[in-house]
């Protein structure tokens, strides 16, 4: 795998699976939860309640506070969704593990957040190449409190099935993973957490507000779309929005005239910063260039 290409977008894992729903939805089945299962889930849960305060922002915060979302025990679904419907119209639905991209966007278009059902084991909390029900609800729910999220999400889900048509999927993805996945927000002059990806990481929720090795740099929206990502390891750069209203104006944008001129012209790689760059913070890239040293892309 070529850690610098963002090849991996939204697509199923594994392509032999055939659904029983053509949603691809399934039952959470939550009284099937193991007590190991639940387990898993305290230990995330808790270790990221240390580690986030004072560096997610504040409407996760707020998410948190208001969600049906205990230390000790996974999270029903129908619980969340009633919670969310009354906030923002959002619920929150099964799924075995990544979707096709089509399903996945369906669902966004209507306010459907397709979470996994199963929960990484105790040997995978550090990484886990298939988001499970962690990443996706402790990292993704909590900002779709926030109204704001809840309508940029909704319109990358509209936009996603254009894209799809008109071939520009790819950098359309990349929009959704440096806010949505990865995304920083400035509060108070410096960098806050509202990217799941983050959130939902012991050791990215620091590297990436506190680290000297990435790039902070200001959200530009055809500066982003022309980045590659990483998705084996931390990101090398890191896109700020100034505050969160910033996802509004992108959800209200009218692409096409945006993917005509991504058509020609450059693609960066995930570490690169431009003379043009509005930059935050610029990094010293030790840990990738130590990485790439060691041999590693």
């Amino acid at each position: 795998m070529n850690a610098s290409h963002d090849d991996s977008r939204h697509g199923l894992a594994d392509r032999s699976y055939r659904p029983e729903r053509a949603d691809w939805t399934i039952d959470q089945d939550w009284g099937r939860y193991s007590a190991a299962e639940h387990a898993v889930w305290k230990t995330l849960f808790e270790r990221q309640s240390r580690l986030l305060p004072g560096r997610a922002c504040q409407a996760f915060v707020q998410g948190m506070r208001e969600l049906p979302m205990r230390h000790d025990q996974i999270p029903r679904f129908d619980e969340l969704s009633e919670a969310l419907m009354k906030r923002t119209g959002w619920q929150v639905v099964a799924v075995p593990g990544l979707v096709p991209d089509e399903v996945f966007f369906e669902h966004l278009a209507h306010r459907r957040f397709p979470a996994g059902q199963f929960i990484r084991r105790p040997d995978e909390l550090d990484y886990l190449q298939e988001p499970d029900v962690f990443h996706d609800v402790f990292g993704h729910v909590p900002m779709l409190m926030h109204p704001v999220l809840a309508e940029f999400i909704q319109a990358y889900g509209q936009g996603g099935l254009r894209a799809q048509k008109l071939g520009m999927l790819e950098q359309l993805a990349r929009v959704y993973w440096y806010t949505v996945e990865f995304g920083l927000v400035l509060e108070q002059g410096a960098p806050r957490i509202y990217g799941a990806g983050i959130a939902s990481s012991a050791s990215e929720s620091v590297f990436a507000v506190e680290g000297d090795s990435p790039n902070r740099i200001g959200f530009e929206l055809e500066r982003v779309m022309r980045t590659r990502y990483r998705i084996d390891d931390f990101q090398e750069s890191y896109f700020v929005l100034d505050n969160l209203d910033q996802l509004l104006q992108l959800a209200q944008i009218d692409f096409d005239p945006v993917y005509a001129r991504l058509r020609s012209g450059p693609v960066y790689e995930p570490g690169e910063v431009l003379a043009s760059d509005r930059v935050v913070c610029r990094g010293s890239g030790a840990y990738h260039a130590a990485k790439r040293a060691g041999g590693q892309p």
